[in-house]
C-alpha cells in the first residue's frame, strides 16, 4: 500500500481507519498554531472540516506520512477544485492544476526538512498537472515565507489568503 518513501518516511494514501488519527494530527497542529499566535486553522479545533476531511480520505485524496508506523504528517491533493478553491482561485473547470490542502506535520517533526521533502515528493509523484496550487492566510508571514523559499510564486490575494503556485511540468 506504500506509494513511496521520503528518506525513511513512508508515504501512502490515507484509509478509513486513519480518519481519527488524521483529524487528531490536524487539531494538534491547529492548537500549536494557536499557541504560537499564528492565525491559521483555528476552526479545526471546534470540529470545522471534520466531515470534509473524512470525505477527502474516502475519495482517496488524502495522504499520510509515517515514521515507524506512526503518522507524523498529512496532506490532501485535489485534481479538481473544491468549493474553497473556487472561492480563492475563481471557477476554472479546465484547470491544469493540482490543489494542495491541509499540509500538516506534527510539531515534534517540524523544522527538520520534512515539509520540503513532502513538497518535492508531491512534485515527483503526482499526476500530469502543470501547476501545484495552494493558499494560506496572508498575514501568516512565516508560512508565506516558507512557500516562497520553496519556489512557489505568489500570484494573488483573495479574501485574506495568499495564492501560491509552482510550475511542476508540462501537461
Amino acid at each position: 500500500m506504500y506509494l513511496d518513501q521520503i528518506e525513511g518516511f513512508d508515504v501512502r494514501k490515507a484509509t478509513k481507519q486513519d480518519c481519527d488519527e488524521v483529524i487528531k494530527l490536524l487539531k494538534v497542529v491547529a492548537l500549536w498554531l494557536k499557541n504560537n499566535e499564528i492565525d491559521q486553522w483555528s476552526f479545526l479545533l471546534a470540529g470545522g472540516d471534520d466531515e470534509e476531511i473524512k470525505q477527502a480520505i474516502a475519495n482517496n485524496d488524502t495522504y499520510v506520512v509515517e515514521w515507524n508506523e506512526q503518522i507524523v504528517a498529512t496532506f490532501t491533493l485535489l485534481s479538481e477544485q473544491s468549493e474553497w478553491d473556487v472561492h480563492i482561485w475563481g471557477d476554472d473547470p479546465d484547470s491544469n492544476s493540482l490543489y494542495l490542502h491541509r499540509l500538516a506535520i506534527i510539531p515534534s517533526y517540524m523544522n527538520n526538512g520534512l515539509g520540503k521533502e513532502i513538497l518535492a515528493w508531491i512534485e515527483n509523484n503526482t499526476t500530469d498537472k502543470t501547476y501545484l496550487r495552494l493558499d494560506c492566510v496572508a498575514d501568516n508571514k512565516r508560512l508565506n515565507d516558507y512557500y516562497k523559499n520553496n519556489h512557489f510564486e505568489a500570484v494573488g490575494l483573495t479574501d485574506g489568503h495568499s495564492q501560491y503556485q509552482k510550475f511542476m511540468k508540462e501537461a
